[in-house]
């Protein structure tokens, strides 16, 4: 795939797009198989249920090929705050700016839906630091973190991005 090719974007969800989801979750080595499975039933409830499920999804394709997605959504009960469920980019096409850009993509959107907070949650294992160095990288702040979170030795950081009344 040339770098030169340009990608597009699309908010629908499509059927085959479980399955693009998983390959590209999978081709990080980053995740676990349950892990997988939990990015793959994003996808499922938002083709059952629509806009109702909460979910709503980027998807940069490039050459008719999902390479990256996100996946955010409001917070129940928290007004103006939302969380960004999943980011990721196959692992053959990182490091050309793809994040980034899903990243700035669904920020705006989650800002025209009046948000005002974006909500990011990843581990503290070493092998998730360029993880959070994307993340300040792109002007979030870690706003806790909750120690042996996910298992002993395994911390939660929470990062959060907060919109302005005029702007992000």
């Amino acid at each position: 795939m040339s770098k030169q090719t340009p990608l597009s974007y699309r908010e629908n969800v499509l059927a085959a797009d479980g399955a693009a989801v998983r390959d590209i979750v999978a081709s990080s080595g980053y995740f676990n198989d349950h892990e997988i499975d939990v990015a793959v039933e994003l996808v499922e409830e938002r083709l059952q249920k629509g806009q109702k499920s909460g979910y709503y999804f980027i998807f940069a394709e490039q050459e008719g090929r999902v390479v990256g997605y996100c996946c955010y959504g409001p917070i129940a009960c928290a007004e103006g705050s939302f969380d960004l469920y999943w980011i990721a980019v196959d692992n053959d096409c990182r490091s050309r700016g793809i994040g980034k850009i899903l990243l700035q993509k669904s920020e705006e959107r989650i800002a025209a839906q009046g948000g005002r907070a974006v909500w990011v949650e990843t581990s503290g294992l070493e092998k998730y630091q360029p993880t959070r160095d994307f993340y300040l990288h792109n002007r979030y702040q870690v706003e806790a973190v909750l120690k042996d979170f996910y298992a002993a030795g395994d911390d939660k950081y929470v990062f959060v991005k907060r919109f302005s009344a005029h702007g992000r």
